[in-house]
């Protein structure tokens, strides 16, 4: 007997993407796009970055809308999806926006502790949570984290920012079963994917990489794709887009 699955169509739904104006969310948001998608653009503080991602989906033929919200004021967050699902009910929730500063123990003060964990961790999760109640019973939805191989083996540097997607990671999983069955909810945790946006040295990035490269970005789409069109049975799932970071 031959057994197989089908690619889910993603035609005609509607996907809201955080962070998506920049970096991996932009590239993200072009792949679900290009697809067959339509694309709710959530951007922070890059409205020309978001506006120039708007032109180019909306020329070559798709649908994408642009929304600001500024995730240090956790109520902006709330209202997001539901000026998201104004467009069309959302089908799907990639939660990528996030920041990441180099802090450790003496440089975390109460400020940055905050943001990050507001940015990071509690936006996520009030998203997750009206994304949710805007699915109706018996329609299916899928949420995506996006994640870092610190969450599961964290250290000295990054305090927060490790500290916050250690959270996350931990509630993808309690979400997944929460939200069974209709709703999955998986994760992805990357490694080096991109050089930093600071301009931070990053020479020695890969010194602990057994993949001994950087990621290539087709290889982050096809993953986000995956797990958008893939089976339905896979939820609670973290994959390790990080070349072996993490087994180091």
């Amino acid at each position: 007997m031959a057994f197989g699955f089908s690619l889910m169509n993603l035609n005609e739904k509607y996907f809201l993407i955080t962070g998506a104006a920049r970096r991996i969310g932009r590239s993200i948001a072009l792949t679900v796009a290009q697809a067959g998608g339509n694309v709710i653009i959530h951007y922070g503080h890059s409205e020309s970055e978001a506006r120039s991602l708007l032109d180019t989906i909306t020329g070559f033929g798709s649908e994408a809308h642009i929304i600001q919200a500024d995730f240090e004021d956790p109520h902006q967050a709330i209202q997001l999806v539901s000026k998201a699902s104004s467009y069309g009910k959302l089908y799907a929730l990639i939660n990528n926006a996030a920041i990441f500063e180099p802090l450790n123990w003496q440089t975390t003060d109460l400020n940055s502790w905050n943001r990050h964990l507001s940015i990071n961790l509690t936006c996520p999760f009030l998203l997750c949570q009206a994304f949710v109640n805007q699915i109706l019973p018996g329609e299916s939805g899928r949420i995506i984290n996006i994640l870092d191989w610190r969450a599961f083996r964290p250290g000295v540097d990054h305090l927060p920012y490790t500290i916050s997607k250690a959270g996350l990671a931990a509630l993808t999983r309690s979400m997944a079963i929460s939200f069974a069955p209709n709703i999955t909810v998986n994760g992805i945790a990357f490694g080096a994917i991109l050089p930093p946006s600071d301009g931070a040295d990053s020479s020695d990035f890969l010194n602990n990489v057994p993949a001994q490269r950087w990621a290539d970005m087709e290889e982050v789409n096809q993953t986000v794709l995956f797990l958008l069109q893939g089976p339905a049975y896979i939820t609670g799932e973290i994959i390790h887009l990080d070349g072996g970071r993490h087994l180091v």
